[in-house]
């Protein structure tokens, strides 16, 4: 099979399109014959060898695919053979074939393409936990979204108003604050142009917001934390910007606010059944029109490494994939 192969950590341009052998099926395994791969900022971190674990070498980026079932390893039930599935696999699926965990894998809901499946699992399911079981996120209530502009922001912002809230959505260009309007959001700012915090004040009044989802970290997360309201919940869900913000303890004890990590592999994991019926919940929201990932860029397997570089200079609006197959 073909495959983007990444054989040490380093810069993106290393990276080369190679023939390889697939992986044998473990128990419990199943093979995808896989149609499109989703491009996340982690895939960036882990070609890098930044990113908190580290794949044993040589290896094939992409952790998001979508594609049909091509075979089934021992102790796997519950599929057929070509049937439409998607999964999240961490890495290993910018590759003709991806295996996965049978337990990673869900059915393509009805009318969804396998393009939209390829970049549909990873941010709606991360932002749904997030804004559900994390923060508890009711109708009525003012939602901050950084990074609005991405993968993980559009998600936000869409389940955020299918949620019944008020969303604001902060991103860092012009561009990118006239691609959420034109989906029709208001409430934008554009945090290049100027002070987060000032602009945030403007929209949201001096009582500030109920609560926050940052994918980004640094400077914004340090502005973003000072117009809360009491009773606030800060979500944490990346450090795309590269620096671990600090949480300000008196902020906590003066709004009652609270910091809360968001980590969508564990609570998989912990929760598989409570994991499967948001999943459902987001099958509906989909074919009720309320959710639906924007691709921005499509690229080829030959050009991959060009979509993780689009990735890596933050150009990007919604998702990009890979289409391995045409």
């Amino acid at each position: 099979m073909r495959a983007l192969v990444c054989r040490d950590f380093g810069p993106l341009d290393t990276l080369r399109v190679e023939r390889v052998e697939p992986a044998p099926l473990a128990e419990g395994q199943l093979r995808i014959a896989v149609a499109a791969c989703g491009i996340n900022f982690p895939d960036v971190l882990l070609v890098q060898g930044l990113y908190q674990v580290k794949p044993p070498l040589p290896f094939f980026p992409g952790g998001e695919v979508s594609g049909t079932v091509q075979e089934l390893g021992p102790g796997v039930s519950g599929f057929e053979i070509g049937q439409a599935v998607m999964a999240t696999i961490y890495w290993g699926g910018l590759a003709e074939f991806a295996t996965a965990p049978a337990a990673a894998v869900l059915p393509v809901p009805p009318g969804m393409n396998l393009h939209s499946a390829a970049v549909f699992q990873g941010g709606h399911t991360t932002v749904y936990h997030a804004l559900v079981q994390r923060a508890a996120l009711r109708r009525g209530e003012t939602l901050l979204v950084l990074g609005a502009a991405g993968g993980v922001g559009m998600a936000a912002m869409q389940i955020g108003r299918a949620l019944g809230a008020r969303v604001i959505g902060a991103a860092g260009s012009a561009r990118k604050v006239d691609a959420l309007r034109v989906a029709g959001y208001g409430d934008v700012i554009n945090y290049s142009d100027g002070n987060l915090r000032e602009q945030l004040r403007s929209l949201a009044g001096p009582q500030g917001v109920d609560v926050i989802l940052d994918p980004v970290g640094g400077d914004l997360f340090d502005q973003a934390c000072r117009c809360v309201r009491s009773g606030s919940r800060v979500l944490v869900v990346g450090f795309a910007s590269g620096r671990i913000p600090q949480y300000p303890a008196n902020i906590a004890l003066l709004k009652e606010s609270a910091l809360i990590g968001v980590n969508y592999q564990q609570f998989h994991a912990r929760e598989p059944d409570l994991a499967r019926r948001n999943f459902a919940e987001l099958a509906r929201l989909y074919a009720d029109g309320l959710i639906a990932p924007h691709i921005d860029r499509v690229f080829s397997l030959t050009d991959a490494a060009s979509a993780l570089a689009a990735m890596a200079d933050r150009s990007v609006i919604g998702k990009i994939l890979v289409a391995v197959r045409p």
